[in-house]
């Protein structure tokens, strides 16, 4: 497995590597294990390390400078994405603050609410989410019944959202709702939810999770709050899912790079162990059966880091299609499960234990084939293409 990660990514230059190392570097001193699990056992980051993070110039990577952000692109979420994930930090919500919502209000804000949101998004002023699924209501986004009707001079919202990743600390939240309840989806508008001030809004339980323990994972309730007109992204009802769905490649790409960092770390440990663990007089690695299932795996861990390059090249290029993206992510996510529970089966009884990475590794990786899009949704969407 020697140089199987060792070498960048070829989407990445000499000052993306300097980055990755300074990443490296702060994630290492400000986030020691001992802080990792503490946030697992509390069910949440604490407040305190979004504002390090922001300190340290790592919210709001891909805003550009004249709204207080860094200036970078997607290639600099994805080395963050990757450094969280070899860190053990799976659950903290910051790809999603940097990437997908303040992307959404970069990419589709009026002048003014880029203005408005996006240095807050830089300074950690603000923890942001995306309000999409509710109960009854997952992948068919036309589906939900969330509402926001027109009130005065703004919109009264009313529903149910849950799964909302960052739920209990985010204090600015995109919500998906219908302003047409009778146009489909030409009638879903996203609005954005400032919940400092904001009665009608409360949150719900923070759901207790097979993984991602120290993610905060929450239920939402919007009953008659009020935004004003000027909180629809982008001033024009009806675009959301248009919005949506040009967000969705990249949101599906980002679980790919999760996926990654998760295959890489299953990998490493798995070697550190089988090289030093013996059984009957010899290392476990000199077995056979060890050495094939691990070229197994590293054969699978090449083919989908590739693939998932190709991808983030597309990306960059803007050319990234919403199935090629579906591939990326039923791929990875389906990999990332079987390549763990086999590396897992290397340690015996200590695999079960939870004080050894690769237990959370099998708690955390179960999501990937679920959220974004299940497995089953991807094939749906890449099945289509079949026909064109």
């Amino acid at each position: 497995m020697a140089g199987l990660f060792d070498t960048p990514s070829r989407w990445m230059d000499e000052e993306l590597v300097m980055f990755d190392e300074s990443v490296s570097r702060f994630l290492a001193d400000k986030v020691p294990p001992e802080r990792l699990q503490q946030w697992r056992e509390d069910g949440i980051v604490e407040r305190a390390a979004w504002d390090e993070m922001a300190q340290a110039g790592l919210l709001g990577l891909s805003i550009a400078p004249e709204y207080d952000g860094a200036g970078g692109d997607f290639r600099h979420e994805a080395v963050l994405i990757r450094r969280l994930g070899l860190l053990g930090a799976e659950g903290w919500g910051v790809p999603l603050h940097n990437a997908i919502c303040g992307g959404y209000i970069q990419h589709y804000g009026t002048q003014e609410q880029k203005q408005r949101w996006l240095p807050g998004i830089v300074s950690g002023r603000y923890v942001t989410a995306i309000a999409m699924t509710e109960p009854g209501t997952g992948s068919d986004l036309q589906g939900i019944r969330t509402t926001a009707t027109a009130s005065g001079n703004g919109y009264a919202i009313n529903g149910q959202k849950t799964f909302i990743t960052n739920g209990q600390h985010a204090n600015l939240i995109i919500v998906v709702a219908k302003t047409d309840p009778h146009a489909g989806s030409k009638g879903i508008s996203l609005l954005v939810v400032e919940t400092e001030d904001a009665p009608g809004f409360s949150r719900g339980r923070n759901l207790d999770k097979v993984g991602l323990e120290m993610g905060d994972t929450s239920e939402l309730y919007f009953d008659d709050v009020q935004v004003p007109a000027d909180n629809l992204l982008g001033g024009v009802e009806g675009k959301g899912m248009v919005q949506l769905m040009k967000e969705l490649p990249k949101e599906r790409l980002i679980i790919a790079v999760e996926c990654m960092a998760i295959i890489e770390k299953a990998l490493d440990c798995t070697l550190d162990y089988v090289r030093e663990r013996k059984a009957f007089g010899k290392r476990v690695l000199d077995f056979q059966n060890t050495q094939f299932t691990l070229a197994d795996c590293k054969t699978e861990a090449v083919v989908a880091r590739l693939f998932v390059d190709d991808c983030m090249e597309k990306y960059l290029a803007g050319q990234l299609d919403a199935a090629t993206a579906s591939m990326a992510k039923y791929w990875t996510s389906e990999r990332a499960q079987s390549i763990v529970d086999r590396c897992q089966q290397f340690f015996g009884g200590y695999g079960y234990m939870n004080e050894y990475p690769i237990a959370q590794l099998y708690k955390d990786v179960r999501v990937k084939r679920i959220y974004g899009g299940t497995t089953e949704i991807m094939k749906l969407l890449i099945a289509r293409t079949l026909e064109d």
